[in-house]
């Protein structure tokens, strides 16, 4: 009997087969043959799982944000202050743990802004919702803790406006230095002026 192939799990398994040829190269420097090479496989089969590279790379930031996530949520769980939450939430633009995770949020930018499409939605408003939610119930805690005003939490995307415009920035023009020590300093800024009453 012909062994059922799992759609998905065979996904995640092209994709990563491939990680260090998207890491290493431009999207717009790979071809679905070298794609297919890499990955073991005949041209043809790639269609079979990824509708074409760009695919390939939603497919890889999806599973490498999920690892670092579990990563993410282990640090945060040692930490007390909101402030200091919200710096190791955002520390994936600078720390060296994230440097392929980068690479690969570079292109996957790229294709968002330059091919937008009603998957690219989906997708893109998924993850937003999902971390919004997250840094709301990092902010929850400093406004239940005194650390943060009670209208703290309404300023949620701030952050994310924050920390991807000066990431894009550091990597756009030459104004910025020291990546994580701009990050920090205007995290610092936004917590001062959403201090709570003690």
């Amino acid at each position: 009997m012909a062994r059922t192939v799992d759609k998905i799990e065979k996904r995640k398994t092209i994709a990563l087969s491939c990680k260090d040829l998207f890491v290493q190269n431009s999207i717009k420097n790979l071809t679905i043959s070298k794609i297919a090479q890499t990955a073991g496989i005949g041209k043809g089969s790639i269609y079979d799982y990824f509708d074409n590279k760009e695919d390939i790379v939603f497919e890889l930031v999806d599973i490498l944000l999920q690892e670092a996530d579990l990563t993410k949520k282990q640090r945060l769980a040692s930490v007390k202050s909101a402030r200091e939450k919200i710096k190791i939430f955002f520390e994936f633009f600078y720390a060296d743990s994230s440097a392929e995770l980068r690479e690969l949020f570079k292109d996957f930018n790229a294709i968002c802004l330059t091919n937008p499409n009603e998957k690219i939605l989906v997708y893109q408003t998924k993850v937003y919702t999902y971390y919004d939610t997250w840094i709301k119930s990092i902010l929850q805690e400093g406004i239940n803790n005194k650390e943060l005003s009670q209208d703290a939490i309404t300023y949620s995307g701030i952050f994310f406006v924050l920390s991807k415009g000066t990431f894009i920035s550091s990597i756009s023009t030459s104004g910025i230095i020291n990546l994580q020590e701009d990050l920090n300093t205007y995290i610092d800024f936004i917590f001062d002026s959403m201090k709570g009453k003690k």
